[in-house]
């Protein structure tokens, strides 16, 4: 007798838990300091109508794939694909993006929870130079002992937590983080957006201007826009397909997925209005790019601020909720891969994917000290720099490609059953009239093909 697959328990857990994979490092740290490299409010508004454009239909796909089939996309393609086709082999396709983003995913939160201990212990303090702030962050980069203990409590830790399944371990414990993770961002967002001086950030942050994306380069800005769109919705990897397959018909999958897409915009927005004005209140308008915008410039604007270890110890174990639960996600889907793929038990696969992500996690981390001569996208560069541009700018996009096929195609799901089980249930309704078909079937793949093609044009040619 095939065992009962479980349900989230409530509504919300599946909005806050689907919010909660979305809503992560994306958000809180890739987010802002693309903003800053890329032109300011001009980049947010490009960002968002690709959210809404792209990502949205793209998600509800997901969802509805995830829905009808009520599996993982382990199993997903072949319990929807026709008789004979080969569907089922973009699986590992979309498994392979989980296990990517997972290497370097996990060395990063490791990064946050050790940032988070070094606040309380007051390692950071007034007084304290922007260059003591910057050799901290190196000091950590350069010690591999400590960057692998980290980065493997926090695989153990969220592996532990899917271990005690969907209601008890993932459900529960992912709702009260990001309840925890709101109200941390709020408080700290309205303390940065009343700091004097830093009326100049939120200009920066609010006021498009679009002659600083020309500088950056159209085409880049496009390009860091897409990639950012489908990254903050974790989408194109199956993770939101999981969890649609927990979910019942009694919502239509646009209002749902609309939701989902409000709150993790919410916290991107607002962790722009946390770092924007504080860095130009305190920091003279750097913002830093890539890692050393948290882990150098914030810490330099916290050393300046009253009560500034509080602040920082609260901004780091915010940015740790916001991580941890999209580890969680992940790791779920991972884990429902191999429970629905193989017939394992949770609990060996669990110890088997723990185990793996653990080893695959290594490059990354040594990446920075043992292994720092390695640069493959050129000099200064990084394997973690790497692994997230074949997640980010290829993975994400092409997987996404891929279920949108799957779902629009008469040689694959098709339309129509797509479009049937997108609007079961009560809600907002998707879209279906000739116009709304021909911009899915057809004008979103062709944009996406361009921006992808002439972002790699302009990347390394």
């Amino acid at each position: 007798m095939e065992k009962k697959r479980e349900t989230f328990a409530s509504r919300i857990g599946f909005i806050l838990i689907s919010a909660g994979c979305a809503i992560g490092l994306g958000n809180v740290w890739r987010f802002p300091y693309i903003v800053g490299q890329y032109g300011g409010a001009a980049f947010v508004l490009v960002y968002l109508m690709f959210l809404v454009v792209f990502g949205l239909p793209i998600m509800v796909m997901e969802f509805a794939n995830g829905r009808a089939s009520q599996k993982s996309v382990a199993l997903s393609y072949e319990a929807l694909e026709p008789k004979g086709s080969k569907w089922h082999l973009a699986k590992w396709f979309h498994i392979a993006g989980d296990y990517i983003l997972m290497m370097y995913y996990t060395t990063i939160a490791g990064w946050l929870l050790y940032y988070f201990v070094k606040f309380l212990r007051g390692d950071f303090h007034p007084g304290m130079t922007a260059e003591a702030s910057g050799a901290e962050f190196n000091n950590m980069l350069a010690n591999p002992v400590l960057m692998v203990v980290f980065m493997l409590i926090v695989v153990a830790l969220c592996f532990f937590i899917c271990s005690r399944g969907l209601q008890a371990g993932v459900e529960s414990i992912s709702k009260k983080m990001m309840v925890c993770l709101m109200v941390l961002m709020v408080v700290i967002a309205i303390n940065s957006c009343l700091l004097p001086g830093g009326k100049a950030g939120l200009e920066f942050y609010l006021k498009p201007d679009f002659s600083r994306m020309k500088e950056a380069g159209v085409f880049n800005a496009l390009y860091a826009a897409l990639g950012q769109s489908f990254f903050t919705l974790s989408i194109g990897i199956g993770a939101m397909s999981i969890f649609g397959s927990y979910i019942g018909k009694e919502r239509r999958l646009a209002g749902e997925s609309i939701n989902i897409m409000v709150l993790d915009t919410f916290v991107a927005f607002t962790a722009g209005l946390i770092i924007f004005p504080a860095c130009f209140a305190y920091n003279g308008g750097e913002t830093g790019q890539g890692p050393s915008l948290i882990f150098v410039t914030l810490p330099n604007v916290f050393n300046n601020m009253p009560f500034g270890r509080v602040w920082g110890a609260l901004f780091f174990i915010f940015m740790s909720f916001a991580a941890l639960t999209t580890v969680i996600a992940v790791f779920q889907n991972i884990i429902a891969f191999a429970t629905d793929l193989t017939g394992c038990s949770v609990k060996k696969a669990v110890w088997l994917n723990g185990l793996a992500i653990g080893v695959l996690s290594l490059p990354a981390v040594l990446g920075y000290n043992v292994l720092s001569g390695i640069q493959p996208l050129g000099a200064g560069s990084t394997i973690l720099d790497f692994e997230d541009f074949i997640v980010s700018n290829n993975i994400l996009p092409i997987g996404s490609l891929i279920f949108l096929f799957f779902c629009t195609r008469k040689w694959g799901w098709g339309w129509e059953n797509f479009a049937k089980e997108a609007n079961q249930g009560k809600g907002l309704r998707f879209p279906t009239g000739k116009l709304a078909k021909f911009y899915v079937c057809y004008g979103i793949p062709l944009i996406i093909l361009i921006i992808l093609v002439m972002g790699y044009v302009e990347k390394f040619l």
